[in-house]
């Protein structure tokens, strides 16, 4: 069993990470692709929602101890697919199958953003996923909550 204050730390780095979230999902409103610098803005957003989840995973993979393989090619898809995952008599899935959905195909892009050096975006393309991330977030963030719900009940046992 996780430690309470073990828990109590997650749940801040949690509500931290929330926050982010948040502001970075006010920005990512109010962007269009009108121009190639405003596309690549808007990719950087949507790259930098992604990575902010995934720090979120990852402390919550180190903390119930459900490690993931460290391979580069592998650790990013393998760290979302736990997280829709229940793990027995230790931790709920983290999202739904609706959110992997979607957080797969955040995760994606954001490997192109980061790996294509010589690869211009496309500003339909983006356009699209930010379109998708804004309808699509409420699923998300209604995971997040029931799990913040799960660290409170198990904090305050």
């Amino acid at each position: 069993m996780v430690k309470k204050e073990s828990l109590a730390l997650l749940l801040g780095y949690l509500n931290n990470q929330m926050e982010i979230f948040h502001r970075l999902l006010a920005l990512i409103a109010k962007k269009d692709t009108a121009t190639e610098e405003e596309t690549v803005y808007l990719g950087y957003l949507l790259h930098n929602l992604y990575c902010a989840l995934e720090d979120l995973f990852r402390e919550i993979a180190k903390t119930f101890e459900n490690t993931v393989d460290e391979d580069p090619l592998r650790f990013h898809r393998q760290l979302l697919k736990r997280m829709s995952l229940e793990v027995p008599r230790i931790r709920p899935r983290v999202i739904t199958p609706e959110s992997y959905e979607i957080l797969d195909e955040l995760r994606g892009f954001r490997h192109i953003f980061r790996h294509s050096y010589a690869y211009s975006l496309s500003p339909e393309k983006v356009l699209h996923l930010k379109g998708k991330i804004c309808a699509r977030w409420s699923e998300i963030e209604k995971d997040l909550l029931r799990w913040k719900s799960f660290l409170e009940q198990h904090i305050e046992e």
